[in-house]
């Protein structure tokens, strides 16, 4: 175990890909009428530990500020400040499936304005540590991972999002803002995020496969297009009846069709990168894969990758994918099980609380410490 001031010292953002999964998992699971208030248990709690995270990623700031700001300096751990917008999501998301069953409810105004705020977190974060990538870290080819995605694809995932919104204020005049804002939100993310997986392609190819400690980072690419495609969908779904207040059904009826084809395309790109996630795994697995909290790359692209298929079974009115949607459903929460156990574990024994930002600004100060006493 570790003292409460060194947890706070030590903490980074990495912890909310933690949020991002459990999340995925608590809305999987309320698919499935029979496991709704265990999928609504599992929201709450993961809404605690949300704050928790949040009150803890805020003292770090407020203590060890000089600290805190060498993460936009670090090429890997400020990726994932991108997993920070990416966790609200899914709170958000939860909030409006659970919002009856937990607070007995519907609180459709409140994520909105949650909405709203991860909305201007994911354009902050999109824009800022790419800035940071391009001026101020040093990057190489054969260090690229699906990593780079992380503070992209949070627009998409906040895209998802307005999908569900739109839904809930379909004849409200807000409805058109989100509708439109949640296009462009799909755009800044799905279009950059297939430059990203084109480099990753020629990453593998020149340098071959990541090492074993990143193995489980190939998992990630399937994240942006099992997200572009449920956005897709979700916001496809009501744009007619959106869009009908301004004249402009037809295209609302465009975009709804248009939406099918779209997600069943960036589906099929996606088994592809699956197949390739499961290879570069087993590739690693026989030697053993080290455990960090990187193994949570494992849940949140799985859980959309699943949710989207589900959803397009539905558009599509095709059983088979509603059927590997089950499948994969039942194979998250096992994953989810693993790695929560093990990250319970690891935090207990203090072992996961690591900041490498941290131990870069140590080297750092002590090669100049070297060179002035030369």
């Amino acid at each position: 175990m570790v003292n409460t001031r060194n947890i706070i010292r030590q903490f980074t953002p990495n912890w909310f890909t933690t949020i991002m999964g459990t999340g995925v998992v608590a809305i999987v699971l309320g698919h499935f009428s029979e496991l709704h208030t265990l999928g609504a248990a599992l929201w709450l709690i993961n809404t605690c530990l949300f704050c928790v995270f949040c009150i803890l990623y805020m003292l770090r700031w407020s203590l060890f500020p000089h600290e805190a700001r060498q993460i936009f300096h670090h090429p890997s751990m400020s990726l994932f400040l991108g997993a920070i917008p990416m966790a609200l999501a899914t709170l958000i998301n939860g909030l409006l499936m659970y919002g009856n069953t937990v607070f007995g409810q519907h609180l459709p105004q409140l994520a909105l304005w949650l909405w709203y705020i991860d909305v201007v977190l994911v354009i902050s974060i999109g824009w800022v540590v790419p800035y940071f990538m391009f001026s101020r870290q040093q990057h190489h080819l054969h260090s690229i991972t699906a990593m780079w995605l992380l503070p992209i694809v949070a627009a998409e995932v906040a895209a998802a999002t307005g999908g569900l919104l739109v839904a809930e204020f379909v004849h409200s005049t807000q409805a058109i803002s989100i509708l439109w804002l949640s296009y462009m939100l799909w755009g800044m993310s799905v279009l950059p995020a297939f430059a990203i997986l084109s480099l990753l392609i020629l990453r593998l190819a020149l340098h071959k496969l990541p090492e074993k400690e990143l193995a489980i980072s190939s998992w990630l690419s399937i994240g942006p297009i099992g997200t572009g495609a449920l956005a897709m969908m979700l916001l496809g779904q009501h744009a007619p009846d959106v869009l009908q207040s301004i004249g402009m059904q037809s295209f609302g009826i465009f975009l709804q069709q248009a939406a099918k084809l779209i997600s069943l395309v960036l589906l099929g790109c996606g088994v592809w990168w699956l197949g390739i996630a499961m290879f570069a795994s087993l590739h690693h697995l026989k030697h053993g894969i080290p455990f960090n909290l990187g193994w949570w790359g494992l849940t949140f692209p799985l859980g959309v990758f699943t949710l989207a298929l589900s959803q397009l079974g539905q558009l599509l009115g095709w059983n088979a994918f509603d059927h590997i949607a089950v499948i994969l459903s039942v194979i998250l929460v096992g994953l989810w099980s693993c790695v929560a156990v093990k990250t319970i574990q690891g935090a207990y024994r203090g072992q996961l609380f690591f900041s490498p930002c941290l131990q870069q600004l140590q080297q750092q100060q002590k090669a100049c410490a070297q060179s002035e006493t030369a």
